[in-house]
């Protein structure tokens, strides 16, 4: 225990002082030996000199080597500790970033964020406006590392506010700014703009009709003016701040463009005092207006755009009800849904909103949870089943015993995890990155060769000086920065809508390359309620079968395991009753203990072998069972000093999903291969996947095991094609739901994990199903695609419009007014493309919600099933 001295003293987060090179906080050393153990892993680090860890601080100090090298890596370093045993502790927090214009921008807070002491990952998303921060460091020093992060954005630039976990998140980011006149709103900015710059283009609208007609010289300048200094004082004060932070964006470039035409306009206006003609003079005020007109309009409808993608997060986040109904001391009273506690029984009346996560305790309705599952019909609920926030209740009155609330709410994590995706940047985001980091020097350059080339080169230096102007303004890092965070906001968002939560945009991008189609069978393929079939009492004497049965119930008591359920709903309430003790699960085989004093086993039939039980002339049977699909147990007694023998032969069924079939053969349809991997019997497994047309089948596989064959499954096949000279893997991913789908679901390149399963599967899966739907991982690849598609499309027409425009404008083939104007409609492109995909539905879904047997299941259903999807909290409840 670290006393109460170290708490004020430890070193919270990595810093960088004049005597040490690197110090940071350390978790689970007990004593000098581990002290030892990690000065040993730290002073091998390369550019390391001496390393000091303090026990009672818990904290470690690396000094610079004297060598000249550099200070040792944080990132090496939080490895090093961790392989030799020990844990890094980690801080997270999340930013609101106000100011931000382009990729440029983004890498710059990026840099900023990744400068300060001890920050490990700094993500910067331009279409949400947010970064994302993990640093080393403890939770009593988060407050002094949070104040170091927002100095460092302010610093570089821009504006910087802590995202609270109460923040709405979307809804505060995007809210509308309202139409005010005064101070003047974006929309009203743009309004008195274009008003203002009328006058000055409306000339060279004229002049196809044969009017001749332009305002006075000095006219213009007044008009002009207010536009360039007063509506676009947002560049120059943009540009400024990147200037100081050494570094340039897209307000620099209009800011440097838009001055250069109006600078150039008013050395003409001056050198022409005096002179009497004065309305021919080659002014450009209207190509300065009406840049920023184009540049405020393009800002103005990409804002808009970006509020559009967070539609959906807004939309879920509006089903929490401010207050909720809840029974104390034998009354009802209405509470602020911040003062509900778990444990509370809060009344829920037809027609509102569920408030809370909690199990039903009284009453029987139906509830619509479209806006949290994708599920369009309203699903039975009844007494013991569980309930999420922000579903709708329908006809009759539930009570319910609050199991979550505020962050730890279904409807909370959802939000969150829709958040953290769109928060994050898919691989392809790096290839941006790049160029961002190089694009307005570049820019800045070429417009500069450009002035200089048409003035030494052809002596025309005015015509140099407007297309110099052309290139700054049609420079367009907007649409580089928004072409993947723009899609991603939107696909994410209305596959949240449908029942899918896509956790990390790595995910998504993967999943459309996917080749194969790994599943689990109970609880995935099929309903993960197998009842017992078929018993028979291998000894002797009538109770034979009742005792084998309670011998089983026995060893299964405790545990959760589908079959297990299946044992004990056998049972009944008046059969014999058995006391077990002792009793262990063993992964993969089944479970032991001592019933009534005798040593029992109950698994399967490799288990069996193992263990030397005959099985004698009841193992045809058990095969016979088997191919007709049922999984096949034995009980036996297994006695330290004697002959082990089989007791009772346990047959279960288990019946497929109503959607099952059809999910499988649109998957096939659209190109994939599915493999069934189960840690079933191979007779059951071959019944399966023959039942649901899936040739692959792996069966018999150990839990510990299918991380192995996801790797088998990713092995190339003859004539793949080849990357760096090897034939390229088979990109595979795992759809399960239970504990031992966990490590396969890691394994494979794209984990999809049902929330009907438990949190750890969950846990280590990319993609989540927010019901027991398997047509919808057809739907989330479909997505997936949809969305890389977009992607790309964007980033197409990014580079290609900026690799088009800049040459045209340098060679004077663009006037700086058509150059803003397309600048300014290439961002608003670029987000309205990705808009497209909330146009989606999910085919997979409503056809499985239209199939005649989906109809009959959910007909069947009754008030009080605990099938009613139990959905969906990932609670762990299968």
């Amino acid at each position: 225990m670290t006393p109460p001295a170290a708490t004020a003293t430890a070193t919270a987060t990595a810093t960088a002082t004049a005597t040490a090179a690197l110090s940071l906080p350390i978790d689970g050393m007990t004593c000098a030996s581990c002290v030892k153990r990690v000065e040993k892993a730290l002073g091998a680090l390369p550019g390391a000199g001496e390393a000091s860890v303090n026990l009672a601080t818990e904290s470690a100090s690396i000094a610079a080597g004297n060598d000249g090298a550099s200070a040792p890596d944080l990132a090496a370093t939080v490895a090093a500790v961790e392989k030799a045993g020990y844990e890094v502790p980690r801080q997270a927090a999340r930013l609101r970033i106000a100011g931000m214009t382009c990729a440029s921008c983004v890498g710059r807070v990026e840099k900023a964020l990744a400068r300060v002491p001890g920050v490990l990952a700094a993500t910067v998303n331009l279409a949400t406006e947010t970064a994302e921060i993990t640093w080393a460091g403890r939770a009593n020093s988060r407050a002094e590392t949070q104040a170091a992060l927002l100095a460092a954005v302010t610093k570089a630039g821009y504006e910087a506010s802590l995202v609270g976990e109460s923040d709405d998140g979307a809804a505060a980011a995007d809210a509308s700014p309202t139409a005010s006149w005064w101070p003047p709103s974006e929309g009203t900015r743009v309004v008195l703009a274009a008003l203002l710059s009328l006058p000055l283009v409306a000339p060279m609208l004229l002049i196809p009709f044969g009017v001749h007609w332009m305002p006075p010289p000095w006219v213009q300048w007044l008009l002009a003016t207010p536009v360039q200094f007063w509506l676009g004082a947002r560049f120059y004060r943009a540009g400024w701040k990147a200037v100081r932070a050494g570094a340039g964006n897209m307000d620099l470039l209009v800011a440097l463009g838009t001055s250069a035409a109006y600078g150039l306009s008013i050395f003409v206006l001056l050198r022409s005092l005096g002179e009497e003609h004065v309305h021919d003079l080659p002014l450009y005020f209207e190509g300065s207006a009406v840049v920023i007109t184009l540049v405020l309009l393009g800002k103005w409808l990409e804002a808009r755009a970006k509020r559009r993608t967070t539609e959906a997060l807004r939309a879920l986040e509006s089903l929490k009800p401010a207050t909720a109904r809840v029974r104390r001391e034998g009354r009802e009273i209405e509470l602020p849904l911040g003062q509900v506690q778990v444990g509370d029984e809060v009344v829920v009346r037809p027609g509102e909103r569920v408030p809370v996560d909690g199990t039903v305790v009284q009453g029987a309705s139906h509830v619509d949870e479209s806006m949290l599952t994708g599920e369009s019909l309203p699903v039975a609920r009844g007494e013991g089943d569980r309930l999420a926030g922000g579903a709708l209740n329908g006809e009759g009155l539930l009570v319910l015993r609050t199991t979550a609330v505020g962050a730890e709410t279904m409807l909370a994590r959802i939000v969150r995890g829709v958040e953290s995706a769109q928060a994050k940047k898919a691989p392809v985001q790096r290839l941006v990155d790049q160029v961002s980091a190089v694009f307005v020097p570049v820019v800045l350059a070429v417009a500069l060769l450009t002035l200089l080339g048409w003035g030494l080169g052809a002596g025309r230096w005015t015509d140099g000086w407007l297309n110099a102007v052309a290139v700054l303004v049609i420079a367009c890092p907007c649409a580089l920065g928004l072409a993947t965070p723009a899609a991603i906001m939107a696909g994410t968002g209305v596959a949240a809508r449908r029942g899918i939560l896509i956790k990390d945009a790595e995910a998504l991008e993967l999943a459309h390359g996917l080749e194969v189609i790994a599943f689990d069978k109970t609880g995935t393929l099929t309903e993960g309620r197998p009842r017992l079939a078929e018993l028979r009492a291998l000894g002797d004497g009538p109770q034979g079968c009742e005792v084998a049965l309670a011998e089983a119930a026995a060893l299964m008591a405790g545990s959760e395991h589908p079959l297990a359920r299946a044992v004990k709903e056998a049972v009944g309430a008046n059969a014999t009753h058995a006391n077990g003790s002792g009793v262990r699960a063993v992964p993969g085989r089944g479970v032991e203990g001592v019933v009534d004093g005798r040593a029992l086993r109950l698994g399967s039939t490799r288990w069996m072998d193992e263990s030397g039980v005959p099985l004698g002339p009841a193992r045809a049977e058990a095969e016979a069972l088997q191919q007709h699909g049922h999984t096949v147990s034995w009980l036996a007694e297994v006695p330290a000093n004697a002959l082990p023998r089989a007791l009772a032969l346990l047959a279960f069924a288990d019946t497929p999903k109503p959607e099952a079939a059809d999910a499988v053969a649109r998957l096939q349809r659209m190109g994939l291969v599915c493999a069934l991997v189960s840690g079933d019997n191979a007779g059951s497994a071959a019944a399966m996947a023959e039942r649901l047309g899936i040739a692959e089948v792996r069966a018999e596989v150990l839990p510990e095991d299918k991380a192995r064959i996801v790797g088998e499954l990713k092995q190339p096949r003859a004539g793949a094609q080849q990357r760096h000279g090897k034939p390229r893997p088979r990109r595979v991913a795992m759809v399960g739901d239970g504990i031992n789908d966990a490590p396969a679901l890691a394994a494979a390149d794209v984990g999809i994990a049902m929330a009907t399963g438990t949190d750890v599967a969950m846990h280590a899966a990319g993609i989540t199903l927010m019901r027991g739907d398997v047509s919808l991982v057809a739907d989330a690849i479909d997505i997936s695609r949809r969305t890389t598609r977009k992607i790309r499309q964007n980033l197409f027409w990014a580079f290609v419009f900026n690799a088009l425009g800049i040459p045209a404008a340098a060679m004077g083939l663009l006037n700086p007014v058509i150059a803003g104007g397309a600048m300014a409609f290439s961002s608003f492109f670029v987000v309205s493309n990705a808009l497209l995909l909330q146009r989606w539905r999910g085919a997979g879904a409503e056809s499985a919600e239209s199939s005649p047997a989906r109809a009959a299941a959910q007909a069947a259903q009754p008030a009080g099933s605990a099938e009613a999807a139990a959905v969906a909290t990932g609670s762990g409840m299968r």
